[in-house]
């Protein structure tokens, strides 16, 4: 029996080639769905799905509200809505306030990511600018998930990964490649 049930990533400023890293390393036959939350443009609408799935071997998919979760996919936020994740395995949409000056908000996609899976997610964050997803990677560690931040010696934009590090005892503080070696043995 598989321990984990979902894989979800939050990032922000410095992440987007660290994702692309990651997407193109995974096998296309990922036995779990990997949730995506970065922090885009609200505006620009398009081209950041077709610029991860030039380099990924998971279909890129933004859910639409109610879509069902399913393994072997990777889902991305979409541009200007929070991500919620459901009982049911279920993605919900949101445009309430932002959260962390973020829509989508990391923190509440790993809130609510948290709530469903428990003890059965693997969450990770990466390089960004502000300290969306550091609370959120704490209610992961407090329901027992497994939590992993990129080595901030490594990011772009260390803010994010060092305000989940000062709040949360993390089970591993990887590079890159360990992120990627650890993700492929799972």
């Amino acid at each position: 029996m598989r321990k984990y049930k979902a894989v979800i990533i939050g990032g922000s400023a410095g992440s987007f080639q660290v994702i692309t890293k990651i997407l193109s390393s995974l096998p296309a036959n990922f036995p779990y769905p990997v949730i995506l939350c970065l922090h885009r443009l609200k505006h620009v609408r398009s081209g950041f799905v077709e610029a991860l799935s030039l380099k990924s071997k998971l279909p890129i998919v933004e859910p639409n509200d109610k879509d069902h979760i399913k393994p072997g996919k990777a889902y991305l936020a979409p541009a200007n809505y929070h991500l919620f994740i459901e009982l049911g395995n279920r993605f919900a949409l949101s445009t309430e306030d932002q959260v962390n000056h973020s829509r989508p908000s990391i923190d509440l996609s790993f809130f609510t990511a948290a709530n469903v899976y428990r003890e059965k997610l693997v969450g990770i964050i990466l390089s960004g600018a502000n300290k969306d997803g550091a609370a959120g990677l704490k209610k992961i560690k407090d329901k027992k998930g497994l939590c992993i931040v990129q080595d901030p010696n490594e990011c772009q934009v260390p803010t994010m990964t060092q305000a989940s590090l000062e709040l949360t005892e993390v089970d591993h503080t990887f590079s890159t490649t360990q992120i990627i070696n650890f993700l492929n043995k799972l």
